[in-house]
């Protein structure tokens, strides 16, 4: 049975320049805009503009929503959406992980994933999976450093500004739960 978190039990995780919060809906903006940085770039998602908050609220799961904050600033974000409502995949989540782009490269990406996994294994999730467009290095790197594989490359999975992308799906099982 899973335990309570660290975020429950009110501990904030804390670096040189960051903590590590729940995300509220106080942190929308600032989220939407760090998603929208995201994809200013090009590649991080194939969605073409944030959605609105009521959408983005139902379709990512409530336990397992982070924020980094520097000097009480969002600077980064990560959430888990579950891969289906079906109970056999209940353990079973996709990862995102957005940090801006003045923050980008500072350890607030890796910092936001290796909380998000603790996080995740807290809530009893087994599986995490991202999958990630084949340019994005970054983010191949940061998932490789926190324990995600690559399982193969999805060919031809997203459409994005009329051209398709291909993705790289990576995993992480959990060795607390599902072992």
């Amino acid at each position: 049975m899973p335990g309570k978190s660290q975020i429950e039990t009110g501990i904030k995780l804390k670096t040189a320049n960051c903590t590590i919060e729940p995300m509220g809906v106080d942190d929308w903006e600032a989220v939407r805009e760090i998603y929208q940085e995201g994809i200013a770039t090009g590649n991080a998602t194939v969605d073409a503009e944030p959605p609105a908050w009521e959408h983005w609220n139902s379709t990512h799961r409530p336990d397992c929503r982070l924020v980094a904050k520097d000097g009480g600033k969002v600077v980064g974000w990560a959430a888990l959406s579950p891969v289906s409502a079906r109970a056999p995949y209940s353990g079973v989540a996709e990862v995102s992980v957005y940090v801006a782009e003045h923050s980008r490269g500072t350890g607030v990406g890796r910092l936001l994933l290796e909380t998000l996994v603790t996080e995740s294994e807290s809530a009893g999730v087994w599986t995490l999976q991202a999958m990630i467009f084949v340019e994005n290095q970054a983010s191949i790197t940061l998932h490789s450093a926190c324990g995600f594989r690559s399982v193969g490359t999805r060919e031809r999975i997203g459409c994005l500004h009329g051209q398709w992308r291909d993705t790289l799906l990576m995993e992480r099982r959990s060795k607390v739960n599902g072992a």
